[in-house]
């Protein structure tokens, strides 16, 4: 069972944490947008204890309008000398991976491993064609949020839901051991399209880190049909942090790539108790 408590940040901020207290490597879990951060319960598996807290804004966290990618290192670091962790691993998926090589690049000491699935890359890439090969409603939703935070309010007030933007093996996904997703993005929206907006805003924007500065293990995994986080990120990414392994799905899009997660965690068990 999870559990879950709020953590005073102070100055009348909260962070809304879970923890499913069990297994011997700590592994924190980066949610994507829009999503509360309720860990994946179809990775729960034998060893992996799962921790993860909702971003400012989501579910029960206070938002914080203007933060950066980087500011997860933070948040992660504040949870946990909560629970006494010394080190861990982090994984995040969708935009939760950015935010999982912020705690990477800037936690060295602390993160033992990361994994990033479906991450995009920084807005400022050098040689990326950063909107390439997106769904439209994606170029549409992240180009708003490019001209400002007015402009990307303005964008959600009328935005649809789009199911364009996954492929058949991702809606497959979605119906079968996936369908847990639809716990935690409708759970997010019950705030209101802020914390969704804050999330997006910090995209395309400086986020705060260099991920070449990123010098523990790393492992990059991506669908080559992502139509959400085009794989051409993912490849990017692999590409500029230093030693980085690349992990892809020839037929996988931005959800059906998560079947792939377990030999993912598998990778973490290696790399954990090669470094303990």
């Amino acid at each position: 069972m999870t559990a879950e408590f709020d953590l005073d940040l102070g100055e009348g901020r909260i962070l809304h944490v879970y923890d499913t207290r069990t297994g011997e490597i700590p592994v924190f879990w980066h949610h994507g947008t829009p999503n509360i951060g309720a860990p994946p319960r179809p990775l729960f598996l034998p060893g992996v204890r799962w921790i993860s807290y909702d971003r400012p804004g989501y579910g029960g966290s206070t938002p914080s309008p203007g933060r950066d990618i980087a500011s997860a290192a933070a948040y992660t670091e504040r949870v946990a000398a909560e629970l006494g962790l010394e080190h861990y691993v982090v994984m995040g998926h969708s935009g939760g991976g950015a935010h999982a090589l912020a705690c990477a690049a800037l936690s060295p000491g602390r993160v033992r491993a990361v994994v990033s699935v479906s991450s995009p890359a920084p807005y400022d890439a050098e040689g990326l064609d950063w909107f390439g090969g997106m769904t439209p409603s994606g170029v549409a939703s992240l180009r708003a949020a490019a001209r400002g935070r007015e402009a990307k309010e303005a964008h959600e007030a009328v935005a649809e839901y789009d199911p364009e933007m996954f492929t058949p093996g991702d809606h497959a996904a979605l119906d079968q051991e996936w369908a847990w997703f639809g716990s935690v993005v409708g759970a997010a929206m019950d705030n209101g399209p802020g914390a969704l907006i804050d999330d997006d805003l910090a995209y395309v924007a400086p986020w705060g880190f260099d991920p070449a500065r990123i010098a523990v293990p790393t492992l990059v995994v991506h669908g080559d049909r992502d139509r959400v986080i085009p794989a051409a990120h993912g490849r990017w990414l692999a590409g500029h942090i230093p030693g980085a392994l690349a992990r892809t799905g020839a037929d996988d899009g931005h959800i059906s790539i998560l079947r792939t997660a377990p030999e993912a965690l598998d990778w973490v068990r290696e790399t954990w108790a090669r470094d303990t």
